[in-house]
């Protein structure tokens, strides 16, 4: 978690602080008015301080509270996964096996948004259009950056085609993309019962092409591409599990 991180590494330089000065904890925790017990709970990175705390520490050590807490706070993004793609890339299916094995959420924004709305997706653009369904995208975005620590968010194919969006995305959370040949996503979506890219579409896959030509772009500034023809949903989701903690260093 981001947060274990960030508060192993306040006690870390807190007691590289201490040592510094060869001062001992029960020394700095009188100085500081805490308990030792909390100063070393502190120092291993299991007490999360309050500013007011924090404050008393660094005059106590003499440190600049400011560079003390001059944290990295973009190592955030691997505790959230966004997974994006065109559909019938396994957003989903891989979705759900990365929330498993990372314990976290699985969030589909899509889905959210027709929770949110009490109205499926055709209803919203048929009745509403596509300006208010962009905006229910991002609340619902937003409600799950404020209400959830890790998690793993599953975003609709389009979704990178608000740049607002994408961009909020990409700042707070590492961006996947689940990539495929056009005709393996017609393949998948075929193959799950689902007849609509053909109906009304005869020429559905060179739309779909062009909709990826389109998307590219986009979808190739994520952090980490993926690719996924003739792989298993398990494979693809170790593969991801095992990139993000390889750039945690764990």
């Amino acid at each position: 978690m981001q947060e274990s991180r960030l508060l192993s590494t306040v006690g870390e330089r807190l007691r590289r602080r201490r040592k510094e000065l060869g001062w001992s904890p029960t020394m700095v925790a009188e100085r500081a008015g805490l308990s030792r017990r909390y100063l070393t709970e502190l120092e291993a990175g299991r007490a999360n301080p309050s500013l007011l705390k924090l404050i008393r520490l660094a005059r106590a050590l003499r440190l600049d509270l400011a560079d003390w807490l001059d944290l990295d706070l973009s190592s955030a993004a691997p505790d959230r996964i966004a997974l994006i793609g065109l559909r019938g890339a396994g957003k989903t299916t891989v979705g759900r096996l990365l929330a498993l094995h990372l314990e976290c959420p699985f969030v589909e924004i899509d889905r959210q948004v027709e929770e949110n709305a009490g109205l499926s997706l055709s209803e919203i653009f048929n009745l509403h259009g596509e300006p208010f369904f962009r905006r229910l995208q991002g609340e619902a975005l937003e409600e799950s950056l404020s209400t959830l620590g890790a998690c793993v968010i599953e975003l609709g194919g389009a979704a990178v085609e608000d740049p607002v969006l994408f961009e909020r995305v990409r700042s707070t959370c590492r961006t996947v993309w689940l990539r495929a040949a056009p005709e393996e996503h017609i393949q998948r979506v075929l193959a799950q019962g689902d007849l609509r890219p053909f109906q009304r579409h005869p020429r559905a896959l060179e739309e779909l092409k062009v909709i990826l030509a389109r998307r590219a772009p986009a979808y190739g500034q994520a952090d980490l591409v993926v690719e996924t023809d003739g792989r298993s949903p398990e494979d693809v989701a170790q593969q991801i599990v095992a990139a993000c903690f390889a750039s945690r260093g764990l």
